[in-house]
């Protein structure tokens, strides 16, 4: 049997332009099916267009609203208070914790104890079930982690999961009797897949997944922005300290900075998709049936056709031609569009930015809080990259608080 030939993408047009082609077939996870089989990203066709549409409802401009203007504000500070009055933390862990928080309440995921002990058991689960997802990355024994991730899923089903499934079914139960308006009802993932199960046949295992995909998407991506944009600000401070001051006071400046961060370092490096039919590019390339098909998100962010002569630099100053994102193609474009992206990032800035409909994101909502904290690199202890990872993650980022 021979290799399938892979054809890599790296300019931006090129690259935006396959990301639209219905023909291409999400690649990515294969290897991660122990947690990504059937999940939404993974799907296809009609079965991605059914429950994308269904999922869509919950990231509404109003819904989206709600969240970052109401929900959300008192989880971020409930997460960082112990951290702001012991005047430390650790920014990975910190950030990973404070935003499986946030992933937590829209995905549907209930911490009825509220306590640091569940907090802490939930967070193990999401770091083994990122491992899970990107197993494809995995450099030790892949069979002996999918039976590890395996084995979590089956214990965050029992202690997380059902529980939450059994509120939900409960608040259902009332909106069905008409004892509660539809308003009522816990707005997140796990209601949306309990409500329409039966029409989108969703087996236990796949509802599962999906919330548990729903979990570590939202989780570990705005996690590693949160850090990577502080660690840009921080630098500004020394390089451009009225854009560092700036970052901290004004949340469209600052929200441009998170939207540089993600252009620059992309969750993921690359995209991938499978060719399910002959394609030909505009600039007339062809791609044949069974190809593998891998985006180089780095090469097409840093494009100087598309983002200038200083594509290489953050600079959330930036201007751009009219119909290129400011995060590049990070969240990707078309059908498989991240469907958070707007949840976590906000809305693109066009004139006024403190217009009244204008949405900042959460990732910029939690960087505020902070920043209005005093947060600074501990001068007594330096950051350091993780020495095993390819993508530029921090090993440890600690931080102090104050004035």
């Amino acid at each position: 049997m021979t290799e399938p030939t892979e054809v890599t993408i790296t300019s931006y047009e090129e690259a935006r332009e396959a990301f639209r082609q219905k023909h291409l077939r999400q690649a990515l996870y294969d290897a991660g099916d122990v947690v990504m089989a059937d999940v939404l990203v993974n799907l296809h066709g009609d079965a991605h267009r059914s429950r994308r549409r269904l999922e869509n409802r919950l990231f509404r401009r109003d819904s989206q609203a709600l969240y970052e203007r109401e929900l959300f504000p008192p989880i971020v500070s409930e997460t960082l208070g112990p951290y702001i009055a012991a005047g430390s933390a650790e920014l990975v862990g910190l950030s990973h914790q404070m935003m499986m928080n946030l992933a937590a309440f829209t995905s549907g995921v209930d911490r009825p104890l509220g306590t640091p002990e569940e907090t802490f058991r939930l967070y193990s689960y999401l770091m083994l079930f990122i491992e899970g997802a990107t197993l494809a990355h995995f450099s030790g024994d892949r069979e002996a982690k999918r039976a590890e991730v395996a084995a979590a899923l089956a214990a965050f089903d029992t202690e997380f999961l059902q529980p939450s499934i059994h509120r939900r079914q409960e608040a259902i139960a009332l909106f069905e009797r008409g004892e509660i308006s539809e308003e009522q009802l816990p707005r997140d993932v796990l209601t949306v897949l309990l409500r329409n199960r039966d029409d989108l046949a969703l087996p236990d295992e796949v509802v599962l997944r999906e919330t548990c995909f729903y979990l570590l998407a939202g989780a570990h991506t705005s996690a590693t922005a949160f850090v990577r944009t502080l660690d840009a600000i921080f630098e500004m401070a020394s390089t451009a300290p009225a854009d560092a001051e700036r970052a901290r006071r004004d949340m469209g400046f600052l929200q441009r900075c998170v939207h540089e961060t993600i252009r620059l370092q992309p969750s993921s490096p690359v995209a991938m998709r499978w060719a399910m039919e002959e394609i030909e590019l505009a600039g007339g390339r062809r791609i044949s049936p069974g190809d593998k098909v891998v985006i180089d998100l780095m090469a097409a962010n840093r494009d100087t056709a598309a983002f200038g002569d200083t594509a290489q630099v953050h600079d959330p100053h930036r201007h751009l031609a009219s119909g290129v994102a400011p995060w590049g193609l990070s969240f990707g474009l078309g059908m498989h569009a991240c469907i958070g992206q707007e949840l976590a990032a906000g809305t693109d800035a066009i004139g006024d930015v403190n217009a009244q409909d204008q949405l900042y994101g959460l990732v910029p909502v939690a960087l505020h809080a902070v920043l209005a904290a005093g947060v600074r690199p501990d001068p007594s202890d330096p950051a350091r990259r993780d020495p095993a990872s390819e993508r530029g993650y921090w090993a440890k980022y600690p931080v102090v608080f104050g004035p």
